[in-house]
């Protein structure tokens, strides 16, 4: 076996893990299958993440759903109804996502997706059993919200743990198109029940709530084929599991020289961790090079939340009937194209763009476009106010559609997918888990503000004030984002050089040790191997004798 103690292979180490990867050191794709296939298993949860989100929206715009729950009242009154219905599962998510860190860190990130997939089928079937009173509803959209919340923290570690760096944003921005296909399938099954005999009642608005079953279960029943992450593995000190599991993610031998040296700066990036905490917990949030990391991943998603996405997405078949999209049929078939257009946006920027333009340059130019449209849609709001009482839909009216539609493409390639990318790229193995635990728990948090406020906002802000102030919003955003670094194929573990937790130069030299020590283990390995053959051939000799 060749020795990981030689300054070449520990200026390799290094050097591989601060410098992107280029084309000609990229293995084939297949190589790569199991990581996209595990990877996938665990986004299962995060298609619950969007179909929830896009599903209570829908399905208040249901006349068989008002007429069950006898939902009437003054337009404040059933805004604010329409608002609770909606922000109870964020509610439930936030708490979700505050207990994340703990039972990650404590059961692991497998057992953790499963505790999450059980907490939301509770929650499920109390809505699916709802009959004519809404805390049914209410109790199960936030149990729903606990699990999604928990998935959501758990699943982005778990994508980035597995990933290896070269094709690290492909994987981890798997999240968004995932989260834009639940999305998607809730405003068209929306849609779909919009065609049934409204008067058969609970059957229309069940079919979309029950829905929610179909996914989960599959993913409850995949779940057990999960790898666990090697770098949690590592940080528990079960290094052969890890260093096993580690290989066959990569489609490698245990003794492949690439794989050992992977391995080698994981071990050592945890044992510098350690040392230098002393086995302190949350308190490593405050340890050298940690808080910039965990104020930017509060940041991201706060402006995630407020870039004004979210409240067409979980609204929209009220937002286009706002701006003169006539009829609920024609909003939830509104609704259901901008769907569709988030999809091919998303799914082609995360297969072709992520790894090529990296993710601050995207970033950039995502929330100037964003800002740009939205002015644009207040704008001819102003100059064109939808009439109330008009009975088919204007020009200005499909302009605005359109433009709401080209808004939604920048930000499948900007403020969309790059926060979930960025934070599970720049904790280190030890922060991790809290990090994304912050991550989701600042989403959620957001998110609930955001969809409590959006029906108030589009009945009491002047004409096309909602639009200019998710326009001004957007313009922060692209301020800010000038001073994020690049992290676009840079292992994980040196992202505690880029934020000056550690050193260069004492990287390397812990690298160096642990490559040595791991070198030794597998020989000492073969050795005893080599005496079992040994002995075993010995045997058969005397036998033969």
């Amino acid at each position: 076996m060749v020795g990981f103690g030689s300054k070449r292979l520990r200026q390799e180490a290094m050097e591989a893990s601060m410098v992107p990867t280029s084309d000609s050191e990229r293995r084939p794709w297949h190589a790569h299958s199991r990581a996209y296939l595990l990877a996938s298993v665990g986004f299962l949860g995060i298609f619950l993440f969007g179909y929830d989100t896009g599903l209570g929206g829908g399905v208040i715009a249901l006349s068989s759903f008002a007429t069950s729950f006898n939902i009437t009242g003054t337009s404040d009154e059933i805004a604010d109804l329409q608002g609770n219905i909606v922000a109870i599962l964020q509610g439930g998510a936030f708490f979700g996502a505050i207990i994340a860190a703990w039972v990650n860190d404590w059961l692991g990130r497998k057992y953790s997706l499963m505790v999450g997939c059980w907490i939301f089928i509770i929650g499920a079937c109390f809505q699916t059993a709802a009959s004519s009173q809404l805390s049914w509803v209410y109790g199960g959209r936030f149990t729903s919200g606990f699990g999604v919340g928990l998935m959501s923290a758990v699943c982005p570690t778990y994508a980035s743990e597995i990933a290896p760096k070269e094709i690290r944003g492909r994987i981890t921005g798997m999240f968004q198109v995932i989260v834009v296909i639940g999305v998607a399938f809730s405003y068209w099954i929306n849609y779909g029940v919009t065609f049934m005999d409204q008067n058969r009642g609970n059957i229309v608005w069940r079919i979309p709530i029950g829905f929610q079953l179909v996914p989960v279960g599959i993913m409850v029943m995949l779940l057990p084929l999960l790898k666990e992450s090697p770098r949690w593995l590592a940080t528990k000190h079960k290094d052969e599991r890890a260093l096993a599991n580690l290989a066959w993610i990569r489609k490698l031998p245990v003794t492949d020289q690439s794989v050992q040296l992977e391995y080698a700066e994981i071990a050592a990036a945890i044992r510098e961790e350690e040392e230098a905490t002393k086995g302190a917990s949350w308190r490593e949030v405050f340890a050298k090079g940690n808080p910039i990391r965990f104020i930017i991943a509060f940041v991201v998603f706060t402006l995630q939340q407020w870039s004004g996405q979210n409240s067409i997405s979980y609204y929209a078949p009220i937002i286009f009937q706002s701006i003169g999209i006539r009829g609920s049929k024609s909003g939830l078939l509104a609704s259901g194209i901008y769907g569709i257009v988030k999809i091919i946006a998303t799914g082609t920027f995360i297969a072709f763009g992520i790894e090529r333009f990296g993710r601050k340059k995207p970033l950039l130019l995502g929330v100037s476009l964003m800002s740009l449209f939205l002015w644009i849609i207040g704008a001819i709001f102003n100059t064109h106010l939808p009439d109330k009482n008009a009975t088919t839909t204007s020009a200005a009216s499909i302009a605005m559609a359109v433009m709401i539609y080209l808004f939604v493409i920048p930000y499948c390639f900007s403020v969309g997918p790059l926060p979930w990318v960025i934070c599970s790229e720049i904790f280190n193995n030890r922060t991790r888990h809290y990090g994304l635990m912050t991550a989701a728990a600042t989403q959620w948090l957001w998110n609930f503000a955001v969809t409590k406020a959006t029906p108030l906002m589009v009945i009491h802000m002047p004409k096309g004030g909602i639009f200019f102030f998710f326009a001004a919003i957007n313009i922060i955003s692209f301020c800010l984002a000038m001073f994020l670094p690049e992290t676009s194929g840079v292992s994980l573990e040196s992202m505690d050089v880029i934020f000056g937790s550690v050193t260069k130069e004492e990287r390397e030299a812990e690298i160096a040790r642990r490559a040595v020590e791991l070198e030794g283990r597998t020989l000492d390995e073969e050795e005893k191997h080599g005496a079992e053959h040994l002995e075993h051939f010995d045997e058969k000799e005397k036998e033969r004798v």
